[in-house]
């Protein structure tokens, strides 16, 4: 790590605003606390925040795009439609989160539950990054995930590493956008949609939440977290959460130990004005296998991950991640006569060291210092091993203006980032445990070279928009506008990936993208929408894992959808339930043949999307409500006429919710249909469906404890009929290509106890 890197680890932005928090945590008399039980009240946000997500709406209704109503329904609804969207969403609210999810899982937990997502987390909840997180048949990288209104992830494809940032207590909601959205909606994969994580809001009164858990494979997890309350005149408050956890993982020899600090400042400006300060610091050690094959499920049992042999491939010490990770942003919102103006400024880094076996699957037989000729090795018996590092660090800010214009609003805006990125990768001797190169960086023994990869990349996104909204009538409005995206690649390679030779090149693509919406009001608690537009996908950094990228990127263009959705969502008191049917026709789809041994990309093809998706929950009576989904999904690639991977064909989930007063409990059961895990073979083994049944159930009190407001105790009941099939995928074996699959986890219980104090 260099000076510069080694200095902003010493102090990453999320322990400025730590610090800032617990040195002003003092108790003061307050106003009634912000209720964070459940979605976020329609209105402004507790810190002045609008959604940068899929906004359809004006500024001043924008903070409201969470919810549907502020209704009974609402706060206890799993998932729900919003009554002021132009696509089709789902809003999972902290309720939901806090009482369905286990205390170590993440973001692709909570949208495990909506229709036409299939998530695998083979490790349990967050105990390892999830393998698939397929949203309509697109996958992981296909789609945005913002926190906060800040798209974040790896440059090189746009993947997400899900347990590297925040935490489910770091999390106030959860939206899936299944849409590109309207012109406002920034991001560089708006292909599949968004996923939008935001983070809790300090509260109005001082209170100090300390928690703790426990579970199956010796899971544990504590943490607090403190809101200061409003600390004077002007308002100013913060919240503050820490967190540690550890695990052995469900699968054999998985652990994994995590560190977790976010916290908010907001500070009123004035009666329009608010400040706001974010920042998030993880730190996660993991061990991590790369799945089994059928023969070692059947040997070993389902949960078969790592072993605990020093001279095996396979060794979980030889096999794991060390990542630490950072975000900080400051936002500012301003509200007057008529204007509205967000900006926010961010940074967020990445910075992880991987470590495995060279084939932890046992194809390969041991040997280092090897020359290339069978098993001519200089150490034929040490285990051979990899290296990596991956940091990347990216700068940017969201500049959002709006304005009262006729018989509408006129939005306009800007995203601006740049991200930098560092990527090495070595042969390494686990048993010596030394590289197989020398001081000087040479290759020793004999041996080809070492270094598998050394490179430097960067990506430079800026993306305008336009978008005007026109008013109608006082039920209708009609929303039209267009984004332009430009996006520059740069690489500069001493070792590129897959050729092992030097590369210093640069491209710049640009693409525009129009969008139109149309939203109509039947009553005030039913409303329906229509939208066309374009997504887009910007291309991957494999497209310069080439000798010669030249050969053919300069007729290359970005991957598009077109996107055809009509939708309507019904919010009463008691009842919310929403629809939807869309059509995609995804286009450009970038391939690669060889030609005289030089690989060169082209357009070609695509994959046709069509499918109907249902939600609603009912409050039957008595603290009782029932809840189902549901959705159809169909994906087919159009060059070869064949289903498109790790798309189920069918998706639904049913449950049953007893909320009144202190005592909550649910149960849900989420089934998956049939998918398969490639597209290019008639004989592709299908993944079968299957169903996943979860209990959960609490209960607050007063213990009647100096000082201690409340007492709350929760337990959970994750995967009650102990389904262990196969559920996906994991890869295939470097040598021989053979499939890797991953098993759903056995049956899990979590314990939890928090408190309210003073």
């Amino acid at each position: 790590m260099n000076r510069s890197t080694r200095a902003l680890y010493r102090c990453p932005p999320a322990y400025l605003a730590l610090c800032l928090a617990m040195a002003i945590a003092t108790p003061v008399s307050a106003q009634d606390a912000t209720n964070n039980g459940g979605p976020a009240a329609t209105g402004p946000s507790a810190s002045g925040d609008t959604n940068d997500g899929t906004s359809s709406q004006n500024a001043k209704t924008l903070a409201g795009m969470q919810v549907t109503a502020n209704s009974a329904v609402s706060t206890i609804a799993p998932t729900q439609g919003s009554t002021v969207a132009t696509e089709p969403q789902s809003i999972i609210g902290s309720t939901f989160i806090q009482e369905n999810i286990p205390p170590t899982g993440d973001y692709t937990d909570a949208i495990a539950i909506s229709p036409s997502v299939y998530t695998i987390a083979p490790n349990g909840s967050g105990l390892m990054e999830t393998s698939v997180a397929s949203i309509r048949g697109f996958q992981d990288g296909q789609y945005n995930v913002t926190f906060d209104g800040i798209p974040w992830g790896d440059s090189n494809d746009f993947t997400h590493h899900s347990t590297s940032y925040f935490t489910n207590q770091d999390t106030s909601s959860v939206t899936v956008d299944r849409g590109p959205g309207t012109a406002g909606t920034l991001g560089d994969a708006t292909f599949g949609g968004t996923v939008s994580v935001e983070s809790i809001n300090p509260t109005s009164q001082f209170n100090i939440r300390p928690y703790i858990s426990f579970g199956s494979w010796e899971t544990a997890v504590e943490g607090a977290r403190i809101d200061t309350g409003s600390l004077n005149s002007s308002g100013t408050s913060a919240v503050v959460n820490v967190q540690n956890s550890s695990s052995d993982g469900y699968l054999t020899y998985a652990g994994q130990q995590r560190q977790n600090v976010f916290a908010k400042i907001v500070q009123p400006l004035g009666d329009n004005t608010t400040l706001t300060f974010g920042g998030m610091w993880n730190k996660i050690k993991q061990y991590v296998p790369f799945g089994a094959t059928k023969e070692e499920i059947a040997e070993y049992g389902p949960n078969y991950g790592l072993n605990n042999d020093p001279t095996s491939q396979d060794y979980y010490r030889y096999t794991n991640d060390q990542i630490t990770t950072y975000m900080g942003y400051v936002g500012l919102h301003s509200e007057f006569d008529g204007w509205t103006i967000d900006n926010k400024g961010y940074t967020y880094a990445y910075n992880h060291f991987g470590f495995n076996g060279l084939d932890p699957n046992g194809e390969t037989p041991n040997g280092t210092f090897c020359n290339g000729k069978g098993n001519d090795c200089q150490d034929p018996n040490d285990v051979p091993a990899q290296h990596m590092r991956n940091w990347y660090r990216s700068w940017g800010d969201i500049l959002r203006v709006s304005k009262e214009l006729g018989p509408g609003e006129l939005r306009t805006g800007m995203w601006f980032d740049d991200q930098d990125n560092l990527r090495w990768e070595y042969e390494f001797d686990d048993t010596l445990d030394e590289p197989a190169i020398n001081t000087t960086g040479q290759p020793t023994k004999g041996s080809d070279s070492p270094v598998d990869r050394f490179m430097t990349d960067s990506l430079r996104t800026l993306q305008p928009f336009v978008e005007y909204q026109w008013n109608i009538t006082d039920q209708a409005y009609l929303i039209g506008g267009v984004k332009y995206e430009d996006f520059q690649r740069n690489i500069d390679s001493l070792y590129n990936q897959k050729t092992g030779t030097p590369l210093d090149y640069s491209k710049e693509w640009n693409a525009t993208l129009p969008s139109a919406s149309f939203h109509y009001a039947f009553t005030s608690n039913w409303t329906a929408y229509a939208q066309w537009a374009k997504g887009f996908l910007a291309p991957n950094l494999n497209l310069f894992y080439v000798t010669n990228p030249s050969i053919s990127d300069s007729a290359l263009e970005p991957e598009k959808t077109t996107n055809i959705q009509l939708g309507t969502t019904w919010s009463s008191d008691r009842l919310s339930v929403s629809g939807d049917v869309y059509k995609i026709d995804f286009n450009n789809f970038i391939q690669s043949e060889k030609h005289g041994g030089n690989t060169y990309f082209y357009n070609g093809g695509g994959v046709h999307y069509k499918g109907v998706e249902l939600e609603g929950t009912y409050m039957l009576g008595a603290g009782f409500s029932a809840y189902a989904n549901g959705s159809l999904n169909r994906a087919i690639q159009t060059e070869s006429n064949t289903w498109n991977p790790n798309t189920p064909h069918k998706t639904a989930a049913v449950g049953f919710i007893y909320s009144n007063g202190s005592i909550y409990a649910s149960l849900m059961d989420k089934f998956v249909g049939k998918t398969y895990y490639t597209a290019n073979s008639n004989d592709d083994t299908p993944i079968g469906g299957y169903a996943i049944t979860n209990f959960t159930a609490s209960w607050k009190f007063d213990p009647h404890i100096t000082n201690v407001k409340d007492l709350k105790i929760g337990f959970q009941l994750n995967n009650l009929f102990n389904n262990t099939h196969i559920n996906a995928l994991a890869g295939t074996t470097a040598a021989d290509g053979t499939p890797l699959f991953f098993t759903i986890p056995a049956r899990n219980f979590n314990f939890t106890v928090s408190a309210d104090l003073f």
